[in-house]
């Protein structure tokens, strides 16, 4: 345990300086949220059921957990562009464990994130969004946010490694933005179409977008929505705990066989 604590540690230290290499890739990451925030706070807004400020309340944590689910693309694009430059193989020669690699990905990646939510945590204060629950309540936010987070990453890995090549994994990686538009990340489930809010209360996303929601204290439980958006808190941390429990070993098998 102890080799395998040193050794993903060197490699999320390669992993970060590989992303201080990188910096668009960062950035854009980082900005895309505030300009979604900025075009619905009040562009679109004003036309939806949560109309002005409150809405941009209600908005905030649907991005945060946006961008946490982001880590699926992130983590896909890293691993396969790895694994088709012919760097997977060389760092399978070094005396290393098979689990550190990816390790050192996902932890690279999940400080990457706690950072860069920190920018569109100041915009929306800055446009009148307010944590309203309790300091214990936001801590608990922030840790669904970052578990949440770590769960896309190994999603993301995995499919990298199985990648074809690296442009399959960027296409594939795009294709991941349509998870929070099923979502209620932006607008409520209650005005969906029966099927509809039935596919958007099971997806991981709206669980973790309601329960942040109810830990900053920016809109209350919905009431009549399915188990995950119901119990948001417990639900949260079923999806979130069963993918990392199921994906990162094989995560690391496919890593290890390929």
């Amino acid at each position: 345990m102890n080799a395998l604590a040193l050794e993903g540690a060197a490699l999320t230290g390669r992993n970060l300086r590989r992303i201080r290499h990188a910096p668009a890739l960062t950035v854009m990451t980082m900005t895309m949220p505030i300009v979604f925030l900025l075009f619905f706070g009040y562009v679109l807004g004003g036309a939806l059921a949560v109309p002005g400020a409150e809405y941009r309340s209600f908005l905030v944590p649907g991005l945060l957990v946006a961008t946490a689910a982001g880590g699926l693309m992130t983590g896909m694009f890293q691993a396969a562009q790895d694994t088709h430059r012919g760097v997977t193989d060389r760092l399978r020669t070094l005396p290393v464990g098979r689990a550190a690699v990816p390790l050192g990905q996902a932890v690279a990646d999940l400080l990457v994130s706690a950072v860069g939510m920190v920018p569109l945590l100041l915009v929306g204060l800055a446009m009148g969004w307010r944590i309203e629950g309790t300091a214990l309540e936001a801590l608990g936010a922030f840790g669904l946010l970052l578990l949440f987070r770590s769960a896309a990453t190994w999603a993301g890995i995995l499919l990298g490694l199985a990648s074809e090549s690296e442009e399959a994994a960027g296409q594939l990686g795009s294709a991941s933005f349509m998870l929070p538009l099923l979502s209620n990340a932006y607008i409520p489930t209650d005005g969906m179409p029966g099927w509809l809010r039935t596919v958007a209360e099971w997806n991981p996303v709206s669980a973790v977008t309601t329960a942040v929601r109810a830990l900053f204290g920016n809109a209350p439980v919905p009431d009549g929505a399915a188990w995950p958006v119901a119990h948001p808190v417990a639900g949260s941390l079923l999806w979130s705990l069963g993918l990392i429990a199921v994906l990162a070993p094989l995560a690391v098998r496919r890593y290890a066989r390929r």
